[in-house]
Formats: structure tokens, C-alpha cells, sequence
């Protein structure tokens, strides 16, 4: 894949995927019957340099190119715990996006170089519970008073949310503005009036996923990132990347998964013959390798165009609706060509299935991406930078 990818990039890859089946995959199953990841991999992930790949070398990052990125989620896709993958990306590109573009240079200092080498673990907290993807529809409120602000409110369906050590939380400081009057602050797991509750999801295991509570929480002003009532200008900036990041996950995880499938079905005999060599079966091996190579190399142009500074907003859209769409089919159809062990936890593709199912729906459910990106092929309406970059 020279037309992306150097030298250096594969390298890159062949390290990460060394060290994933070294370090992470042996604790894998463990930690999707736990629901708890080992604190000792985050610190082991920023001594290997994992957490800064894109972020700049004077709080510890590396400031590589978006495909080192790209290569980071392909591969946590491949070791097959959507859980584990989701809270390494849910730190690394939400909550450290925020800090290195709307923190100060003290939070830089303290958070995002400690995000960088592992040390802190970090979520976003957009999502409520009336809300859902209506951003502006958010309810959490910040209250000015003297010196600080006081928040409340409540999020849900937010990873890492219960074993982080700081949260990234939008809250509304000016309520009667609507969208124009959330901000974003930083806020300490210790600071009293801070309640998580572990949900119970259907895959994603391995992730901690939480519902908050904020009680009349005491926040200092210093921890207002970027403008006061910018908040929501910052979220609508960092959503291309994010419904990007979700594209590319779902075509690596449906590469894996007809990989996986191909190998099962030169292996399995019936009648007295391969499976792979039924013509059912076959085309429908073909017809689904074809739509996830068309999503790959479409989300890889993306990702070169976002390298270039292009504002992608509606191809990232599309990426996301496209490639999940994809991912989910591919491996309905995967776990069909096992049969009955496709539907054993022994198997990779019972879990592969559930974790997939996610994709539509977090993010940006597709029904929200699907009118979005009508908005723009049909009300010609144009989407730009929501603020400098």
C-alpha cells in the first residue's frame, strides 16, 4: 500500500502488532468477563510513544502523520475486543483532542503530557440521557459563581466514564442561548459531586461505559477550556475525526472478520468438499470483500485529504454510515459461514457480531449521519470550520 503508507508506516505496524500480542492480547478475555482494563497497559502503551503518535513533541508526542493513526486503530480492530480498542481510542482522540486544542498551556502541561505517557486516563462527556446525538439539546448546566463555576447535570453512554482520572464535560453556561451557550471544561474524578454508574451493554465488553452524575460540582475557572459558550463549535470541529475514526474501525474490524472466515472455510469440509468451494457461498465471500476494500480505500482518501486540511465533514459523515453499514452485514455473514460455531463464545465472531453492532448507533446514530448528510447534498447546506485550527 505505497500510495498511503511508507516504510515507516509498516514498520510502525509490524512493532504495534507485536506488541498488542504480547502485552494485550493474552489479558483480552479476562478483561471482557471483568468489564475492567489493567491499569498497568495504559502506562505500557505511553512508554511505547502509542498515546502521542499525533500530538506535539513538547508534551511528549511524536506529531506523526494521520496515517500512524490509522495503522493504531486497524490494528486494536484486529486483536478482536471492540471494548479495549473503544476506551484506547475514546482517550487518545476524544479526550486528548480537546486538551490539545482547547486546553491551556498549564492543562497541556498536566494533562495532556500525562495522557501522552499513560499516566491519566481521560473521557468525553457530551451525550445525555434526554438528549442522545442532539448536542444542543443538552441539559447540564455551569453556573458562574465567584471564582468557579458550578455544574450540573448528567451524561450516559460515555467510555472510560467510571475509571478515568479526568472528564472532558460540555455543559450549557448560558442556557437561554441554546447551542450558542455550551462550554467545555476539565474536570478531576476526585472533585466532590462527581457519581458514575458501570452500564451493562451487550458488547463493547471489555470498555467501561458510564452514566454520570454531577451534583453542584465546584469547578475553578481556570478549568473553562478555550472561549466561554464556544463548547459547541468545539465539539462540531473534532466530529469529522471522530465519525472518521469510527469509519476506519468498522472496515478494519470487517476486514478481520472475512480473513477469519476465508481461513474457516478452506478448513471446513461438507458433502465431501471445502465450503469455500460452494458457489453460494463463495459470491457471497466476494460481494463482501469488494464493499469493505471500497470502504477502506475511501476512508484511507479521506484521511489524505484531512492531511492536506481539507474540511471533510461530509465524507467522514459518510464514512460512518457507509462503513458500518458494511461492517455489520460482512460479519452477519461471516458468523453465517461458521455456522453453528459461528454462535460460540469459543469463537471469535460471536463477539466480533456484538461489538459491531455498536457502530450505527454510537457517534451519531446513522439515522442522525443519514439527514446530515442530506442537508448537504440537497439544502446545499456548507459546514466550515467551526473555529481556527
Amino acid at each position: 500500500m505505497n500510495l498511503y503508507f511508507t516504510e515507516e508506516h509498516n514498520l510502525f505496524r509490524e512493532s504495534l502488532r507485536d506488541f498488542l500480542k504480547k502485552e494485550v492480547v493474552p489479558h483480552l478475555d479476562k478483561w471482557e468477563e471483568t468489564g475492567t482494563i489493567d491499569r498497568f497497559i495504559w502506562e505500557k502503551f505511553g512508554e511505547m510513544g502509542f498515546f502521542g503518535v499525533n500530538y506535539p513533541e513538547e508534551y511528549g508526542g511524536m506529531n506523526l502523520d494521520l496515517f500512524y493513526t490509522v495503522i493504531l486503530l486497524e490494528e486494536l480492530q484486529r486483536i478482536n475486543s471492540g471494548g479495549f480498542a473503544a476506551a484506547i481510542w475514546a482517550h487518545a482522540y476524544l479526550a486528548m483532542t480537546h486538551l490539545n486544542a482547547e486546553g491551556s498551556e498549564e492543562i497541556k502541561q498536566e494533562y495532556l503530557a500525562k495522557s501522552i505517557t499513560g499516566e491519566k486516563i481521560g473521557c468525553l462527556c457530551i451525550t445525555e440521557p434526554f438528549g442522545g446525538s442532539d448536542v444542543a439539546g443538552m441539559r447540564s448546566t455551569a453556573v458562574e459563581k465567584d471564582d468557579h463555576y458550578i455544574i450540573n447535570g448528567s451524561k450516559t453512554f460515555i467510555t472510560n466514564g467510571v475509571y478515568s482520572d479526568y472528564l472532558i464535560v460540555a455543559a450549557k453556561t448560558n442556557p437561554e442561548l441554546g447551542a450558542k451557550g455550551m462550554s467545555i471544561f476539565l474536570l478531576d474524578r476526585d472533585m466532590p459531586g462527581i457519581s458514575a454508574t458501570k452500564l451493562n451493554k451487550l458488547g463493547w465488553r471489555a470498555s467501561d461505559t458510564a452514566e454520570l452524575a454531577f451534583d453542584n460540582v465546584k469547578v475553578p475557572k481556570d478549568r473553562l477550556m478555550g472561549e466561554k459558550n464556544m463548547g459547541f463549535n468545539y465539539i462540531m470541529q473534532h466530529f469529522a475525526l471522530e465519525r472518521l475514526i469510527m469509519g476506519i474501525n468498522a472496515h478494519a474490524r470487517a476486514e478481520y472478520a472475512v480473513e477469519y472466515a476465508l481461513g474457516y472455510m478452506e478448513e471446513r469440509t461438507a458433502f465431501g468438499k471445502k465450503i469455500n468451494e460452494f458457489q453460494a457461498l463463495r459470491h457471497k465471500m466476494a460481494e463482501r470483500a469488494s464493499e469493505v476494500e471500497m470502504a477502506k480505500q475511501f476512508n484511507y482518501s479521506i484521511v489524505k485529504r484531512m492531511i492536506l486540511g481539507d474540511y471533510v465533514v461530509k465524507e467522514a459523515s459518510m464514512s460512518k454510515l457507509l462503513s458500518t453499514k458494511i461492517a455489520d452485514e460482512t460479519i452477519y455473514d461471516c458468523l453465517q459461514m461458521l455456522g453453528g460455531y459461528g454462535y460460540i463464545e469459543e469463537y471469535p465472531m460471536a463477539r466480533m457480531w456484538r461489538d459491531s453492532r455498536l457502530g450505527p448507533i454510537g457517534g451519531g446514530t446513522s439515522e442522525i449521519l443519514k439527514e446530515i448528510i442530506a442537508k448537504m447534498i440537497i439544502d446545499k447546506k456548507e459546514y466550515r470550520p467551526a473555529t481556527k485550527a
